[in-house]
């Protein structure tokens, strides 16, 4: 997938205090700079709940879907120095703009992502905050949540290796391939959070991608049952990333 493959006429671009935002029209033909405060969804009685990780990300009930809204905030130990503050460089390299960008593309090209509604970036002078806001994917489950509860079928692990590997064939590298940000909903699979994530020419990142879910994998099941996830899981999800059929029909190497 090229890296210059133009968003299409749907995306819209908005000037707005302090910065701009990005937008589809035909998901969000009436998207406002409020959408990106948690306090005009409460406002309106559509605050479904929050989730906490490296920030707080909000939960929405919109017309005719439910979305999630993140605020952008660092982690590690810069988060205590920067919080939610980005350096700036120039508009499209901003997080939102970036993860934005990407999803839709992914998103336009068929892969099994969260569509992406809006995102937006204020500035500071040197320095920007950012948010993001994506369709929820109603029913999903994280793959670390169905590990706490159960065994998962070979089936599955097959279908979450052909999943990664359609991801793969077009250049996807996830900064972030863990148990968290793969979601199950029956036997389909999903890959959401592409902060970070960029488009690359094939190379060993593959390898470091599963690599990374594999110690996410033995992180989130340490200390559970052992049959939680074993040597056989890995394998068949292997199994499924090289017998993934590319789209041109060949067979994978």
């Amino acid at each position: 997938m090229s890296a210059n493959w133009p968003p299409g006429p749907l995306v819209k671009h908005l000037t707005v205090a302090g910065g701009a935002m990005l937008y589809n029209a035909a998901l969000a033909r009436n998207c406002q700079p409020e959408w990106f405060e948690p306090q005009f969804w409460r406002t309106h009685g559509r605050l479904l709940g929050t989730a906490r990780g490296r920030g707080t990300t909000h939960f929405i009930q919109a017309d005719d879907r439910e979305l999630v809204l993140r605020h952008y905030h660092r982690g590690g130990v810069v988060a205590r120095v920067l919080a939610d503050r980005y350096f700036w460089r120039d508009e499209q390299r901003t997080r939102p703009f970036a993860e934005w960008l990407l999803t839709h593309r992914l998103h336009r090209a068929g892969l099994p992502v969260p569509a992406p509604i809006a995102a937006r970036y204020v500035r500071e002078g040197k320095v920007y905050r950012g948010d993001i806001i994506t369709e929820r994917l109603v029913g999903t489950v994280p793959l670390s949540a169905a590990l706490l509860d159960t065994a998962l079928p070979l089936l599955t692990w097959i279908a979450i290796g052909r999943c990664i590997r359609r991801f793969h064939d077009l250049g996807v590298c996830h900064a972030d391939l863990n148990a968290h940000n793969v979601l199950l909903d029956g036997t389909a699979v999903y890959l959401v959070d592409f902060d970070r994530c960029r488009l690359r020419a094939d190379g060993l990142w593959r390898d470091g991608n599963l690599v990374r879910l594999r110690r996410s994998l033995e992180k989130v099941t340490y200390g559970l049952a052992a049959e939680r996830f074993t040597d056989s899981d890995w394998h068949a999800l292997l199994d499924g990333y090289q017998s993934q059929m590319p789209a041109d029909g060949s067979r994978a190497p």
